[in-house]
């Protein structure tokens, strides 16, 4: 008996700063990241500051012959588009990543944006308002969602990228066929499947508002069950949470965005594959609390970013499509991905 009590003794005090020593461990990395956030933030607003006077600057007219009515009914419209845009793709990026448990899960990879691509060529097709364009996108996207994640939640990484090569090719006949169908006007379609902000306006703007807010509000209040998630479905569910029906709800807010995105701006991708592991690597943590809110300021920037840099170079009178930007930096980034993680 005095032999368990000097036992028990010699362990107390052993455990005891053990247990004290995590608790430090913890609350420091809390306040380093929350420090490395801080900073991050301010670097973001310093370059939304530097790119917003350079992006407003284009146009057919100069500031000194600049009117209010040029300023604010087409210059700030045509910021604000790509700036949400880039929000919601972002994020939903994040929230993808999450639920398949893949890195290299983004929405345009797996198909998710090319089926929204159709049902917005479908919209138009049918000669319906540019909210439609949206919903159509919405509906298409999110079915492929659900049938994706039916399909792939078990599988590997090539298979889950193999089902969005295969599904992205078919959804693409489809769409190429209906752009066929449209005829004389098949150029402005295709222009528009590259990545186009030309057409904003403050009524696309209202419209984007929507799913933003929504978005935002919903994956940000996931953001606990989202880091649950990140260490696996077993401790998920050991800890209540219906991981089946909260991924499901995910993704169809995920496909809410990428839709709505698709339906006003066209293919744009890889922007959420490379926004999440920029934040990742630059904060050193996958907290949700931190990453999705950043996701937002970071990927409307960069966004805002390409499509400044698209317009600024011009080939015969015309600028770049922003989806060729993006493509540009996100086609070697997926690529690195891709080998470091085999």
């Amino acid at each position: 008996m005095q032999d368990n009590i000097e036992k028990m003794q010699d362990i107390s005090p052993t455990k005891q700063p053990d247990n004290t020593q995590k608790h430090h461990i913890l609350a420091t990395l809390n306040k380093l990241l929350h420090a490395r956030a801080f900073y991050l933030i301010c670097v973001i607003l310093v370059l939304y500051g530097v790119t917003l006077p350079i992006a407003l600057s284009f146009g057919g007219v100069s500031w000194h012959e600049l009117n209010m009515d040029i300023f604010f009914g087409l210059r700030v419209p045509r910021v604000c588009v790509p700036i949400l845009v880039g929000m919601l793709l972002a994020s939903s990026g994040v929230v993808v990543q999450s639920v398949f448990a893949n890195p290299l899960a983004d929405p345009y990879i797996i198909g998710v944006a090319a089926s929204a691509t159709l049902g917005a060529v479908i919209a138009y097709l049918l000669g319906l308002n540019d909210i439609y364009y949206g919903i159509f996108g919405f509906l298409a996207s999110v079915s492929v969602s659900l049938v994706i994640f039916a399909i792939g939640r078990q599988r590997d990484m090539a298979t889950l990228l193999m089902l969005g090569v295969a599904i992205s090719a078919f959804v693409g006949a489809f769409t190429t066929f209906a752009i066929y169908l449209i005829g004389e006007q098949s150029f402005k379609i295709t222009a528009w499947l590259m990545g186009d902000f030309s057409s904003a306006s403050w009524y696309r703007v209202g419209i984007l508002c929507v799913p933003t807010l929504l978005c935002g509000w919903y994956f940000y209040s996931k953001r606990l069950e989202l880091n649950i998630l990140l260490h696996g479905d077993e401790e998920a569910r050991s800890l209540g949470i219906h991981v089946g029906r909260l991924k499901i709800e995910l993704l169809i807010a995920a496909s809410f965005a990428v839709g709505f995105c698709v339906g006003m701006s066209g293919l744009i991708g890889f922007v959420g594959l490379i926004i999440p592991h920029i934040l990742r690597l630059l904060l050193g943590n996958s907290n949700h609390a931190v990453v999705l809110p950043l996701s937002f300021l970071l990927g409307g920037l960069f966004l805002l970013a390409c499509d400044t840099f698209g317009r600024s170079i011009l080939f015969d009178g015309t600028a770049i499509p922003v989806g060729v930007i993006t493509s540009f930096f996100g086609a070697p980034f997926f690529l690195y991905l891709a080998l470091k993680r085999k």
